[in-house]
């Protein structure tokens, strides 16, 4: 799970292991809530820092225009978005990938529970790729 050719892949991988943990206790059929609520437990067993539920005012044109509220927020770097659906498609990953943008993140996964395997994907936002300056 871990692969340096992507940006805190210690972590995610530390995540989806996670994932993993409570997809091969549960299996599928649940509601999201119940997922959320076992991945904490597992966050906590392996010492990660999270907010749950984290809530973010979202901007347009200057003014605020409502929240949003991704699943987790891990260690102040990862946003992490779960589905509890047969499969992923397209607006999962938009919706993920505007998470990221809203939340001036770089780093994040999604996360699918009510598939039979698990799945998941790193997302990586690109403008936030962009707009850092060089090193």
């Amino acid at each position: 799970m871990i692969n340096n050719n992507y940006k805190h892949s210690e972590l995610t991988g530390k995540i989806i292991g996670c994932a993993m943990n409570v997809h091969n206790q549960l299996g599928n059929g649940f509601q999201e809530i119940i997922y959320q609520r076992c991945l904490a437990i597992e966050l906590v067993k392996v010492n990660l820092d999270f907010t749950r539920e984290f809530e973010l005012d979202i901007y347009y044109d200057g003014l605020n225009v409502g929240t949003r509220r991704v699943d987790f927020l891990v260690e102040d770097k990862i946003m992490v978005e779960l589905k509890a659906t047969s499969c992923l498609n397209d607006m999962h990953l938009a919706q993920a990938i505007n998470y990221l943008e809203a939340y001036k993140l770089e780093t994040g996964l999604l996360i699918n529970f009510g598939a039979k395997s698990l799945e998941f994907k790193r997302i990586t936002n690109q403008r936030k790729l962009k707009s850092q300056p060089p090193l």
